[in-house]
Protein backbone atom coordinates (compact mmCIF):
# COMPACT_ATOMS: atom_id res chain seq x y z
CA UNK A 1 0.00 0.00 0.00
CA UNK A 2 1.20 3.60 -0.49
CA UNK A 3 3.36 4.96 2.30
CA UNK A 4 3.60 8.44 3.76
CA UNK A 5 6.24 10.39 1.79
CA UNK A 6 8.22 10.98 4.94
CA UNK A 7 8.46 7.26 5.62
CA UNK A 8 11.36 5.35 4.02
CA UNK A 9 10.46 2.23 2.05
CA UNK A 10 10.61 -0.72 4.44
CA UNK A 11 12.79 -3.82 4.20
CA UNK A 12 12.75 -6.89 6.45
CA UNK A 13 15.12 -6.37 9.36
CA UNK A 14 16.73 -9.70 8.59
CA UNK A 15 17.92 -8.47 5.22
CA UNK A 16 19.26 -5.16 6.50
CA UNK A 17 20.99 -6.93 9.35
CA UNK A 18 22.56 -9.37 6.94
CA UNK A 19 24.04 -6.54 4.93
CA UNK A 20 26.41 -5.53 7.70
CA UNK A 21 27.91 -9.00 7.94
CA UNK A 22 30.96 -10.06 5.87
CA UNK A 23 30.22 -11.01 2.28
CA UNK A 24 31.25 -14.61 2.73
CA UNK A 25 32.14 -16.76 5.67
CA UNK A 26 34.37 -18.52 3.16
CA UNK A 27 36.95 -15.79 3.54
CA UNK A 28 37.44 -16.79 7.18
CA UNK A 29 37.58 -20.45 6.24
CA UNK A 30 40.27 -19.61 3.72
CA UNK A 31 42.43 -18.03 6.41
CA UNK A 32 41.85 -20.96 8.77
CA UNK A 33 43.02 -23.32 6.09
CA UNK A 34 46.18 -21.24 5.54
CA UNK A 35 45.10 -20.56 1.97
CA UNK A 36 45.37 -17.22 0.19
CA UNK A 37 44.35 -14.26 2.28
CA UNK A 38 41.13 -12.59 1.15
CA UNK A 39 41.34 -9.41 -0.89
CA UNK A 40 39.81 -6.76 1.34
CA UNK A 41 37.92 -3.91 -0.32
CA UNK A 42 36.61 -1.04 1.76
CA UNK A 43 32.93 -0.10 1.60
CA UNK A 44 31.20 3.06 2.84
CA UNK A 45 27.40 3.18 2.85
CA UNK A 46 24.68 4.87 4.96
CA UNK A 47 22.76 1.75 5.97
CA UNK A 48 20.90 2.79 9.10
CA UNK A 49 19.65 6.33 8.49
CA UNK A 50 17.08 8.03 6.30
CA UNK A 51 18.80 6.88 3.09
CA UNK A 52 17.97 3.26 3.89
CA UNK A 53 16.60 1.08 2.34
CA UNK A 54 17.74 2.39 -1.08
CA UNK A 55 21.34 2.50 0.15
CA UNK A 56 21.03 -1.07 1.48
CA UNK A 57 19.81 -2.14 -1.96
CA UNK A 58 22.88 -0.57 -3.53
CA UNK A 59 25.15 -2.31 -1.02
CA UNK A 60 23.37 -5.61 -1.55
CA UNK A 61 24.15 -5.27 -5.27
CA UNK A 62 27.82 -4.86 -4.32
CA UNK A 63 27.65 -7.89 -2.06
CA UNK A 64 26.13 -10.08 -4.76
CA UNK A 65 28.82 -9.03 -7.24
CA UNK A 66 31.45 -10.12 -4.73
CA UNK A 67 29.59 -13.36 -4.07
CA UNK A 68 29.42 -14.19 -7.78
CA UNK A 69 33.10 -13.48 -8.31
CA UNK A 70 34.02 -15.53 -5.25
CA UNK A 71 31.87 -18.45 -6.39
CA UNK A 72 33.77 -18.42 -9.69
CA UNK A 73 37.12 -18.68 -7.89
CA UNK A 74 37.70 -15.16 -6.65
CA UNK A 75 40.46 -12.86 -7.84
CA UNK A 76 43.54 -14.92 -8.53
CA UNK A 77 42.23 -17.49 -6.07
CA UNK A 78 41.58 -14.87 -3.39
CA UNK A 79 38.07 -14.24 -2.11
CA UNK A 80 36.83 -10.65 -2.04
CA UNK A 81 35.95 -9.54 1.48
CA UNK A 82 34.09 -6.26 2.01
CA UNK A 83 35.39 -4.15 4.91
CA UNK A 84 32.22 -2.16 5.65
CA UNK A 85 31.81 1.19 7.40
CA UNK A 86 28.22 2.34 8.04
CA UNK A 87 28.49 6.14 7.69
CA UNK A 88 25.40 8.31 8.07
CA UNK A 89 26.86 11.81 7.71
CA UNK A 90 30.02 13.65 6.72
CA UNK A 91 31.28 13.99 10.29
CA UNK A 92 31.79 10.22 10.45
CA UNK A 93 33.86 10.05 7.27
CA UNK A 94 37.35 10.95 8.63
CA UNK A 95 37.34 8.14 11.20
CA UNK A 96 35.88 5.63 8.74
CA UNK A 97 38.41 6.42 6.03
CA UNK A 98 41.33 6.46 8.48
CA UNK A 99 40.36 3.02 9.75
CA UNK A 100 40.06 1.62 6.22
CA UNK A 101 43.48 3.03 5.39
CA UNK A 102 44.86 1.43 8.55
CA UNK A 103 43.32 -1.86 7.45
CA UNK A 104 45.37 -1.65 4.25
CA UNK A 105 42.52 -1.75 1.74
CA UNK A 106 43.61 -0.61 -1.75
CA UNK A 107 40.15 0.57 -2.82
CA UNK A 108 36.93 1.82 -1.26
CA UNK A 109 33.52 1.36 -2.88
CA UNK A 110 30.46 3.48 -2.04
CA UNK A 111 28.75 5.70 -1.03
CA UNK A 112 25.23 6.10 -2.52
CA UNK A 113 24.62 9.73 -1.50
CA UNK A 114 26.24 12.70 -3.27
CA UNK A 115 26.55 14.51 0.06
CA UNK A 116 28.70 11.66 1.34
CA UNK A 117 30.37 10.73 -1.92
CA UNK A 118 31.86 14.13 -2.75
CA UNK A 119 33.93 14.40 0.47
CA UNK A 120 34.50 10.63 0.62
CA UNK A 121 36.01 10.53 -2.87
CA UNK A 122 38.40 13.36 -2.06
CA UNK A 123 39.44 11.94 1.32
CA UNK A 124 39.89 8.36 0.09
CA UNK A 125 42.04 9.50 -2.82
CA UNK A 126 44.08 11.75 -0.53
CA UNK A 127 44.96 8.64 1.50
CA UNK A 128 46.24 6.94 -1.66
CA UNK A 129 43.32 4.53 -2.10
CA UNK A 130 41.07 4.11 -5.14
CA UNK A 131 37.55 5.47 -4.66
CA UNK A 132 34.88 3.60 -6.70
CA UNK A 133 31.43 5.23 -6.82
CA UNK A 134 28.35 3.02 -7.02
CA UNK A 135 25.46 5.45 -7.25
CA UNK A 136 25.89 9.14 -6.39
CA UNK A 137 25.28 11.46 -9.33
CA UNK A 138 26.70 14.92 -8.49
CA UNK A 139 29.31 16.02 -11.04
CA UNK A 140 31.85 16.92 -8.34
CA UNK A 141 32.36 13.26 -7.40
CA UNK A 142 34.52 12.83 -10.51
CA UNK A 143 35.03 16.55 -11.17
CA UNK A 144 38.08 17.15 -8.97
CA UNK A 145 40.55 15.60 -11.41
CA UNK A 146 41.83 12.83 -9.13
CA UNK A 147 43.38 9.86 -10.97
CA UNK A 148 42.18 7.56 -8.17
CA UNK A 149 38.43 8.33 -8.40
CA UNK A 150 36.08 6.40 -10.71
CA UNK A 151 32.34 6.25 -11.31
CA UNK A 152 30.69 3.56 -13.48
CA UNK A 153 27.17 5.05 -13.42
CA UNK A 154 25.85 8.30 -14.84
CA UNK A 155 26.74 11.71 -13.49
CA UNK A 156 24.46 14.73 -13.26
CA UNK A 157 25.66 16.03 -16.59
CA UNK A 158 24.63 12.81 -18.35
CA UNK A 159 21.23 12.63 -16.64
CA UNK A 160 20.56 16.25 -17.55
CA UNK A 161 21.81 15.86 -21.10
CA UNK A 162 19.66 12.75 -21.45
CA UNK A 163 16.62 14.71 -20.27
CA UNK A 164 17.28 17.62 -22.61
CA UNK A 165 17.94 15.47 -25.65
CA UNK A 166 14.78 13.49 -25.01
CA UNK A 167 12.67 16.64 -24.73
CA UNK A 168 14.11 18.28 -27.84
CA UNK A 169 14.14 15.19 -30.06
CA UNK A 170 10.99 13.37 -28.93
CA UNK A 171 8.60 15.89 -27.38
CA UNK A 172 9.23 19.31 -28.92
CA UNK A 173 8.17 18.13 -32.43
CA UNK A 174 4.81 17.21 -30.89
CA UNK A 175 4.34 20.56 -29.12
CA UNK A 176 4.51 23.09 -31.94
CA UNK A 177 6.95 25.86 -32.95
CA UNK A 178 10.06 26.02 -30.73
CA UNK A 179 9.77 29.80 -30.46
CA UNK A 180 6.40 29.51 -28.71
CA UNK A 181 7.30 26.79 -26.18
CA UNK A 182 7.70 28.04 -22.60
CA UNK A 183 10.05 26.13 -20.28
CA UNK A 184 10.30 26.58 -16.50
CA UNK A 185 12.77 24.96 -14.07
CA UNK A 186 12.21 23.96 -10.44
CA UNK A 187 15.53 22.99 -8.86
CA UNK A 188 16.67 21.63 -5.50
CA UNK A 189 19.36 23.92 -4.15
CA UNK A 190 22.23 21.47 -3.72
CA UNK A 191 25.05 19.89 -5.74
CA UNK A 192 22.84 17.07 -6.97
CA UNK A 193 19.97 19.25 -8.16
CA UNK A 194 22.13 21.89 -9.82
CA UNK A 195 24.38 19.34 -11.57
CA UNK A 196 21.43 17.83 -13.39
CA UNK A 197 19.49 21.06 -13.95
CA UNK A 198 22.51 22.82 -15.46
CA UNK A 199 23.11 20.01 -17.95
CA UNK A 200 19.43 19.87 -18.87
CA UNK A 201 19.41 23.63 -19.47
CA UNK A 202 22.45 23.37 -21.76
CA UNK A 203 20.83 20.58 -23.79
CA UNK A 204 17.57 22.50 -24.16
CA UNK A 205 19.41 25.63 -25.25
CA UNK A 206 21.30 23.55 -27.82
CA UNK A 207 17.92 22.37 -29.12
CA UNK A 208 16.75 25.95 -29.63
CA UNK A 209 14.56 26.30 -26.51
CA UNK A 210 14.57 29.32 -24.22
CA UNK A 211 14.09 29.09 -20.45
CA UNK A 212 11.42 31.44 -19.17
CA UNK A 213 12.25 31.13 -15.49
CA UNK A 214 13.46 29.04 -12.55
CA UNK A 215 12.52 28.52 -8.91
CA UNK A 216 15.23 27.21 -6.58
CA UNK A 217 14.13 25.66 -3.27
CA UNK A 218 15.61 24.13 -0.13
CA UNK A 219 15.06 20.36 -0.54
CA UNK A 220 15.03 19.78 3.23
CA UNK A 221 12.59 22.53 4.23
CA UNK A 222 10.78 23.44 1.00
CA UNK A 223 8.32 26.32 0.82
CA UNK A 224 6.10 25.56 -2.14
CA UNK A 225 3.79 28.58 -2.04
CA UNK A 226 6.10 30.99 -3.92
CA UNK A 227 7.04 28.24 -6.37
CA UNK A 228 3.40 27.57 -7.21
CA UNK A 229 2.74 31.28 -7.58
CA UNK A 230 5.65 31.60 -9.99
CA UNK A 231 4.44 28.62 -12.04
CA UNK A 232 0.90 29.95 -12.17
CA UNK A 233 2.26 33.24 -13.51
CA UNK A 234 4.72 31.69 -15.99
CA UNK A 235 2.22 29.19 -17.47
CA UNK A 236 4.95 26.92 -18.89
CA UNK A 237 4.41 24.22 -21.48
CA UNK A 238 7.35 22.22 -20.11
CA UNK A 239 8.20 21.93 -16.42
CA UNK A 240 11.67 20.61 -15.57
CA UNK A 241 12.00 19.31 -11.99
CA UNK A 242 15.37 18.44 -10.43
CA UNK A 243 14.65 17.02 -6.98
CA UNK A 244 15.27 14.24 -4.49
CA UNK A 245 12.64 11.56 -3.89
CA UNK A 246 10.71 12.91 -0.91
CA UNK A 247 10.74 16.59 -1.94
CA UNK A 248 9.85 15.48 -5.48
CA UNK A 249 6.77 13.70 -4.14
CA UNK A 250 5.88 16.73 -2.03
CA UNK A 251 6.30 19.05 -5.01
CA UNK A 252 4.07 16.94 -7.25
CA UNK A 253 1.38 16.90 -4.56
CA UNK A 254 1.57 20.68 -4.14
CA UNK A 255 1.52 21.13 -7.91
CA UNK A 256 -1.67 19.09 -8.30
CA UNK A 257 -3.29 20.66 -5.23
CA UNK A 258 -2.70 24.09 -6.77
CA UNK A 259 -4.67 23.01 -9.83
CA UNK A 260 -1.69 23.47 -12.15
CA UNK A 261 -0.97 21.52 -15.30
CA UNK A 262 1.66 21.44 -18.03
CA UNK A 263 2.01 19.66 -21.34
CA UNK A 264 5.28 18.02 -20.21
CA UNK A 265 6.35 17.29 -16.62
CA UNK A 266 10.01 16.26 -16.95
CA UNK A 267 11.84 14.85 -13.93
CA UNK A 268 15.60 14.87 -14.43
CA UNK A 269 17.15 13.40 -11.29
CA UNK A 270 16.03 9.74 -11.09
CA UNK A 271 13.75 10.63 -8.15
CA UNK A 272 10.57 10.79 -10.23
CA UNK A 273 10.84 7.23 -11.51
CA UNK A 274 11.70 5.73 -8.13
CA UNK A 275 9.02 3.23 -7.17
CA UNK A 276 8.24 5.28 -4.07
CA UNK A 277 7.19 8.17 -6.32
CA UNK A 278 4.62 6.01 -8.09
CA UNK A 279 3.52 4.08 -5.01
CA UNK A 280 2.86 7.18 -2.92
CA UNK A 281 1.27 9.31 -5.63
CA UNK A 282 -0.66 6.56 -7.44
CA UNK A 283 -2.71 8.23 -10.18
CA UNK A 284 -1.03 11.53 -9.28
CA UNK A 285 2.17 10.34 -10.95
CA UNK A 286 0.55 9.52 -14.29
CA UNK A 287 2.05 11.41 -17.21
CA UNK A 288 5.35 12.28 -15.48
CA UNK A 289 8.58 11.62 -17.40
CA UNK A 290 11.84 10.87 -15.60
CA UNK A 291 15.48 10.53 -16.60
CA UNK A 292 17.13 7.64 -14.81
CA UNK A 293 19.49 4.72 -14.77
CA UNK A 294 18.04 1.42 -16.04
CA UNK A 295 15.98 -0.66 -13.61
CA UNK A 296 15.03 -4.30 -13.92
CA UNK A 297 12.33 -4.02 -16.56
CA UNK A 298 14.11 -2.43 -19.53
CA UNK A 299 14.28 -4.08 -22.94
CA UNK A 300 16.70 -7.04 -22.65
CA UNK A 301 17.78 -6.44 -26.26
CA UNK A 302 19.97 -3.66 -24.86
CA UNK A 303 22.31 -6.37 -23.48
CA UNK A 304 24.73 -8.54 -25.39
CA UNK A 305 24.33 -12.30 -24.73
CA UNK A 306 27.06 -12.41 -22.07
CA UNK A 307 25.62 -9.41 -20.24
CA UNK A 308 22.12 -10.87 -20.40
CA UNK A 309 23.38 -14.10 -18.82
CA UNK A 310 25.16 -12.04 -16.16
CA UNK A 311 21.99 -10.08 -15.42
CA UNK A 312 19.95 -13.29 -15.15
CA UNK A 313 22.37 -14.76 -12.62
CA UNK A 314 22.34 -11.56 -10.59
CA UNK A 315 18.53 -11.29 -10.74
CA UNK A 316 18.15 -14.88 -9.54
CA UNK A 317 20.37 -14.23 -6.51
CA UNK A 318 18.56 -10.97 -5.82
CA UNK A 319 15.21 -12.72 -5.84
CA UNK A 320 16.56 -15.37 -3.45
CA UNK A 321 17.57 -12.63 -1.01
CA UNK A 322 14.60 -10.27 -1.36
CA UNK A 323 11.78 -12.08 -3.15
CA UNK A 324 11.66 -9.23 -5.68
CA UNK A 325 13.15 -8.13 -9.00
CA UNK A 326 16.33 -6.02 -8.70
CA UNK A 327 15.79 -2.39 -7.81
CA UNK A 328 17.44 0.48 -9.64
CA UNK A 329 19.87 0.98 -6.76
CA UNK A 330 20.63 -2.73 -6.58
CA UNK A 331 21.39 -2.94 -10.29
CA UNK A 332 23.56 0.19 -10.08
CA UNK A 333 25.53 -1.19 -7.14
CA UNK A 334 25.97 -4.56 -8.80
CA UNK A 335 27.08 -3.12 -12.15
CA UNK A 336 29.61 -0.78 -10.58
CA UNK A 337 31.03 -3.48 -8.30
CA UNK A 338 31.18 -6.06 -11.08
CA UNK A 339 33.40 -3.76 -13.15
CA UNK A 340 35.78 -3.34 -10.21
CA UNK A 341 35.82 -6.98 -9.08
CA UNK A 342 35.62 -8.86 -12.39
CA UNK A 343 36.83 -6.48 -15.09
CA UNK A 344 39.57 -4.64 -13.19
CA UNK A 345 40.80 -6.83 -10.32
CA UNK A 346 39.96 -9.96 -12.32
CA UNK A 347 42.58 -9.07 -14.91
CA UNK A 348 45.37 -10.07 -12.58
CA UNK A 349 46.49 -6.60 -11.50
CA UNK A 350 48.30 -6.18 -8.21
CA UNK A 351 46.23 -5.11 -5.23
CA UNK A 352 47.88 -1.69 -5.07
CA UNK A 353 45.90 1.47 -5.81
CA UNK A 354 48.03 2.75 -8.74
CA UNK A 355 47.79 -0.61 -10.52
CA UNK A 356 44.03 -0.80 -9.96
CA UNK A 357 43.59 2.73 -11.32
CA UNK A 358 45.74 2.01 -14.37
CA UNK A 359 43.75 -1.15 -15.16
CA UNK A 360 40.50 0.80 -14.83
CA UNK A 361 41.68 3.47 -17.24
CA UNK A 362 42.59 0.76 -19.77
CA UNK A 363 39.05 -0.68 -19.87
CA UNK A 364 37.25 -0.36 -23.20
CA UNK A 365 33.91 -2.22 -23.04
CA UNK A 366 31.21 -1.47 -25.62
CA UNK A 367 27.68 -0.45 -24.69
CA UNK A 368 25.59 -3.49 -23.78
CA UNK A 369 28.47 -5.18 -21.91
CA UNK A 370 27.23 -4.62 -18.37
CA UNK A 371 24.13 -6.00 -16.69
CA UNK A 372 22.47 -2.56 -16.86
CA UNK A 373 23.23 -2.10 -20.56
CA UNK A 374 26.18 0.23 -20.14
CA UNK A 375 29.68 -0.02 -21.53
CA UNK A 376 32.85 1.21 -19.84
CA UNK A 377 35.33 3.83 -20.93
CA UNK A 378 36.61 6.20 -18.26
CA UNK A 379 37.14 9.81 -19.26
CA UNK A 380 40.65 11.27 -19.29
CA UNK A 381 39.41 14.88 -19.44
CA UNK A 382 40.51 16.90 -16.41
CA UNK A 383 37.02 18.06 -15.47
CA UNK A 384 35.53 14.59 -15.79
CA UNK A 385 38.48 12.35 -14.95
CA UNK A 386 37.33 8.85 -14.02
CA UNK A 387 33.73 9.31 -15.17
CA UNK A 388 32.38 6.49 -17.32
CA UNK A 389 31.43 8.09 -20.63
CA UNK A 390 29.49 4.96 -21.66
CA UNK A 391 27.18 4.94 -18.64
CA UNK A 392 23.55 4.01 -19.25
CA UNK A 393 20.66 6.48 -18.97
CA UNK A 394 17.02 6.09 -19.97
CA UNK A 395 13.72 8.00 -19.77
CA UNK A 396 10.65 6.52 -18.10
CA UNK A 397 7.02 7.60 -18.11
CA UNK A 398 4.29 6.80 -15.59
CA UNK A 399 1.44 5.69 -17.87
CA UNK A 400 -1.03 4.29 -15.31
CA UNK A 401 -1.20 4.25 -11.51
CA UNK A 402 2.00 2.55 -10.30
CA UNK A 403 2.88 1.48 -13.86
CA UNK A 404 5.90 2.96 -15.66
CA UNK A 405 7.59 2.05 -18.94
CA UNK A 406 10.88 2.96 -20.58
CA UNK A 407 10.18 5.23 -23.55
CA UNK A 408 13.69 6.30 -24.64
CA UNK A 409 16.22 5.56 -26.07
CA UNK A 410 14.73 2.98 -28.44
CA UNK A 411 17.14 0.17 -27.58
CA UNK A 412 15.87 0.21 -23.96
CA UNK A 413 12.23 1.07 -24.69
CA UNK A 414 9.34 -1.06 -23.46
CA UNK A 415 6.62 1.45 -24.44
CA UNK A 416 5.79 4.57 -26.44
CA UNK A 417 5.55 8.22 -25.38
CA UNK A 418 2.00 9.28 -24.48
CA UNK A 419 1.58 13.04 -24.16
CA UNK A 420 -2.18 13.02 -23.53
CA UNK A 421 -1.85 11.38 -20.09
CA UNK A 422 -2.83 13.42 -17.03
CA UNK A 423 -2.99 12.82 -13.30
CA UNK A 424 -6.42 12.17 -11.84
Amino acid sequence: MPQDPGTPRSRPLGLIGALILPVLAGACASVAAAGPLPLRIGAIFPLAGTDAPDSTDEYLGVQLAAQMVNTAGGVGGRSISLDLRDVEDQTQLPAAIASLHADGVPAVIGAYSSQLSIPAAAAVAAEGMVYWETGAVADRVTGAGSPLVFRVGVDGAELGSNSGQFVTSQLVPKLGPVSKIRVYFVTADDEYGHSVADATRSALHAGGLSISGESVYNPYTPNWAPVMQALASAKPDILVLSSHIQDGIAFRRAFLAAGLSVKVFMGTTMAQCDQDFGNVLGSGAVGVFASDRPQANFNPDALDPQARALYNRFAALWRQRTGEVPSEEGLAGFSAAWVLFADVLGRGVSDEAPSIAAAARALDLPEGSLANGAGVRFSTAAGQLGQNIRAAAVVWQWQAPRVSVVVWPPVYATGQVKLALHAS
